[in-house]
């Protein structure tokens, strides 16, 4: 049984995965259309057989949700509706800018880090996720 992670996204969605306590990235999706992205969560559900999703919430600063946590709320219900899945939440507050970061060690240029980046971010909020 496997863990994915998502750090939910109006342009992009980072996806991870793990079944050890290594988070590995997965293709972000690059879709707008809900049917599209839950057509991909299926198959990544599938093909790792995931029995949970750890969903990133973006916090504001002072620990209130804002507009963005509350699409990311809806989004998760539409998972678990759909497959039945247990989902939890985890504080993503700042994720995507270490991902840059630890990205930019690595990757200089910055079209390829921009595409790694929610991943990236995923892989963050899973590994916090596991080390709770």
């Amino acid at each position: 049984m496997s863990i994915l992670a998502i750090d939910y996204g109006k342009k992009r969605i980072g996806l991870a995965v793990c079944s050890t306590s290594i988070p590995t990235p997965l293709k972000p999706i690059l879709t707008e259309s809900t049917d599209e992205i839950l057509l991909k969560i299926s198959e990544i559900i599938n093909e790792y057989s995931v029995s949970e999703v750890v969903i990133g919430l973006p916090l504001n600063m002072n620990d209130t949700e804002g507009e963005m946590a509350t699409e990311v709320r809806k989004f998760a219900s539409k998972i678990e509706k759909k497959f039945g899945l247990k989902i939890v939440f985890a504080d993503e507050r700042l994720t995507s800018k270490e991902a840059e970061k630890k990205l930019a060690e690595t990757e200089k240029s910055w079209r390829k880090r921009k595409g790694k980046i929610d991943s990236a971010a995923a892989c963050l909020i899973l590994k916090s996720y596991l080390e709770r």
